[in-house]
């Protein structure tokens, strides 16, 4: 059994890397186009916390190697995420999340260690560690929650990365399978609520895949539309109404004028009539 255990610990290591460097694709939109256009910054925040609170119930459990291990890398890549989206978030939102990531990843992080070591005992800190670390793994799944909504509202899965949404879902499967062959409650109870939300990425995914693509389609179609309309003036033309000649114009107001002759009572309702 711990042969196995081990070897479904392997296989959720390279899983949970595949997830931490499933966002790469996300940053290389984002450098290239100098903006976090509407990502959230929020999911690489808290995931970084998360990461870093592992690393230190890895430290404490005499069996967390492989839980160190991960996480040792999964704290590093998701550093660099936040990095990134600090330098080319809007100034408004970089200030926000500057400040959550001094309250966060910081001030709490720093707290914890110092609360651990100085006001728990040894025989208790793996228990406050672990609870910590179930805690904001709940977190870390639950964060994608906002883009969810973001999708069911503009029908458009544009910002919500497929690869991403399936490694989590697969992550928490295997994580949930290691932790209940090595009875570890810690790991077991965040990688099943994971499971259950990483199940309810997919379905709004799919549920809004074909409602995206068409968007998306019509919105190349009137960007091409437009390049083209820039490039021949003349299918603009059909764009605006032709003015009326000055004659039609003339008549226009004649027939007012007699109307309002014959019809004295009339003269103060047609006193001013501007058609034109």
């Amino acid at each position: 059994m711990a042969n196995v255990s081990f070897y479904i610990g392997i296989v959720g290591n390279v899983i949970s890397l595949l997830v931490f460097l499933s966002p790469i694709g996300t940053f290389k939109t984002v450098v290239k186009k100098k903006s976090t256009l509407n990502y959230k910054g929020l999911p690489y925040i808290s995931t970084l916390l998360s990461t870093t609170l592992w690393c230190f119930y890895g430290v404490l459990n005499p069996d967390g190697l492989l839980v160190l291990t991960i996480n040792g890398a999964g704290a590093t890549l998701q550093l660099i995420y936040v990095i990134l989206f600090l330098i080319y978030a809007p100034k408004e939102i970089k200030v926000k999340h500057m400040k959550l990531v001094a309250i966060l990843n910081v001030g709490f992080f720093g707290t914890v260690i110092a609360v651990a070591y100085i006001a728990i005992d040894e025989s208790f800190r793996l228990t406050f560690a672990g609870i910590l670390c179930a805690g904001f793994t709940i977190g870390m799944y639950a964060s994608p929650l906002s883009v969810m909504r973001t999708v069911i509202k503009t029908k458009s899965v544009e910002y919500m990365p497929f690869f991403l949404s399936f490694f989590l879902f697969i992550n928490a499967g295997v994580w949930s399978t290691y932790a209940v062959l090595v009875k570890d409650y810690y790991i077991l109870v965040p990688n099943s609520i994971g499971f259950v939300l990483g199940t309810a990425q997919l379905v709004i995914y799919g549920m809004y895949k074909k409602s995206s693509d068409a968007l998306k389609k019509k919105a190349i179609e009137m960007e091409s539309f437009d390049e083209e309309a820039q490039k021949n003036p003349s299918l603009n033309k059909g764009n605006s109404l032709p003015k009326p000649s000055l004659s039609r114009q003339y008549s226009v107001q004649k027939v007012i004028k007699t109307h309002s002759l014959d019809h004295p009572q009339s003269q103060k309702k047609f006193k001013t009539v501007d058609l034109f």
